[in-house]
């Protein structure tokens, strides 16, 4: 089994997992009514649907898994740490009183712990991970570099994820809403102003464009000449390492194989994304 690096470990010795994980003396019953939301909490939507079956099952079987607070500022005050989704469901059958283990926390740690149980247990949309990242850069004065051993990231995906901020806004709603994915969100960041981005955007939605597509029309308005799309199938291992080293290095890469030899294009969109990209590279030689 991998182990997770960062604060997911941390998360885990902080969230029991099972029963018996922890002594009944350390669960106490806490009145809903009692547990603030974390003002933290780098997710900002929830599907209902979701909400709902989670409702039902908490219905017939409880709250199984204990919520994790902090206390607040005044006496029989509580702040969210972790569990927002199961809160949101007991309050929607009126449960007066859920499981809940006291913790401490501070305002970093209530960012940090938000953001690592959504990425381990329900996925952020990109836009609410990159918002996340941005609190812990901005508001705590932390390092990408940090950021990434935190979370268990790379510090090339931590960069990568927080310029999706520096969208235009109708670009923003469409990936928040799920019209564009993050594919989409990261080709148009290479064009040079919100107006183009903005323009692209439109032909995307217009011809339901795949995200391929879309890097092809945005090197065609870049001034690059297009690709030729391949005749014949790529070579499934070729693309098996083209996806290892996307993964390991947070950014677009494209292999090709010739006759002899071939080329190897890793794609970077800013001074510090090629820092860190050398960083990786460069750190495994040594």
């Amino acid at each position: 089994m991998t182990k997770r690096s960062g604060l997911g470990k941390g998360l885990d010795a902080l969230l029991p997992t099972t029963e018996t994980s922890l002594p009944e003396s350390g669960i106490r019953q806490v009145p809903t009514s009692q547990i603030n939301p974390n003002p933290r909490q780098p997710r900002s939507k929830f599907d209902q649907e979701e909400l709902k079956e989670l409702a039902d099952s908490i219905r017939e079987h409880g709250v199984i898994q204990p919520l994790i607070l902090t206390e607040g500022e005044t006496t029989e005050q509580f702040t969210l740490i972790a569990g927002e989704r199961r809160l949101l469901a007991a309050q929607l059958i009126n449960l007066e009183r859920v499981p809940a283990i006291i913790r401490g926390a501070s305002d970093q740690e209530l960012v940090e712990l938000a953001l690592v149980e959504n990425v381990q247990r329900a996925d952020l949309g990109p836009l609410e991970t990159a918002e996340a990242y941005r609190q812990l850069s901005e508001d705590f004065d932390m390092s990408h570099e940090v950021i990434a051993a935190r979370v268990g990231k790379n510090r090339v995906t931590i960069t990568n994820t927080l310029r999706l901020l520096k969208l235009p806004d109708d670009v923003k709603q469409f990936l928040a809403s799920g019209a564009i994915s993050e594919g989409h969100a990261r080709a148009l960041l290479a064009l040079p102003s919100a107006e183009a981005q903005s323009a692209v955007l439109k032909s995307i939605l217009k011809s339901d464009l795949n995200v391929r597509q879309t890097e092809e029309l945005v090197r065609k308005l870049s001034g690059e000449k297009p690709r030729k799309l391949a005749v014949k199938p790529p070579d499934p291992e070729l693309k098996a390492i083209e996806e290892q080293l996307r993964q390991r290095l947070g950014t677009r890469v494209n292999l090709h194989q010739q006759s002899k030899g071939g080329k190897l294009t890793i794609y970077y969109y800013s001074t510090e994304e090629l820092d860190s990209i050398l960083d990786l590279i460069l750190s495994e030689s040594d």
